[in-house]
């Protein structure tokens, strides 16, 4: 819930300011998670909103490949500025060497000896990374 106040600031802000591109990017999100919230029936935990938020991030990510494999460079940069937008409510990223420590700390709890443990082991590295890395990056 704290998210949706946080976006609707922002939006007021971005009016003021007169940054409409701003201001639109704001409202798809806000949009989004609204939609999220009436889908459920009551306001969303920080993990849903995530999700939300990653859902989001996905859609843009690929209407920009899409745009710019197209050639339609003006959509393709509409949809990168809304990821960058989107990306300012999601969570820092974890670096390459944070990745490994959490795979190497699950891989010894786990006891994992094999790729036939892969498994187990994302099963529990996921939750602990979930908003903050991808899953392809932890099975590199």
């Amino acid at each position: 819930m704290q998210l949706i106040s946080t976006i609707e600031d922002e939006i007021k802000q971005a009016r003021l300011a007169r940054d409409n591109d701003r201001r639109d990017a704001l409202t798809l999100i806000l949009s989004s998670l609204r939609s999220a919230e009436k889908d459920l029936q009551r306001p969303l935990s920080e993990d849903e909103e995530l999700q939300v938020l990653q859902r989001e991030r996905k859609k843009r990510v690929e209407a920009f490949a899409a745009f710019e494999a197209a050639g339609r460079e003006e959509q393709a940069d509409k949809e990168d500025f809304e990821l960058e937008v989107l990306e300012e409510f999601m969570p820092e990223p974890l670096s390459d060497d944070e990745i490994d420590e959490i795979v190497d700390d699950v891989i010894a709890e786990v006891g994992a000896t094999s790729l036939r443990d892969i498994g187990r082991v994302m099963a529990d590295v996921m939750p602990q990374i979930s908003g903050r890395a991808d899953g392809s990056a932890v099975s590199q």
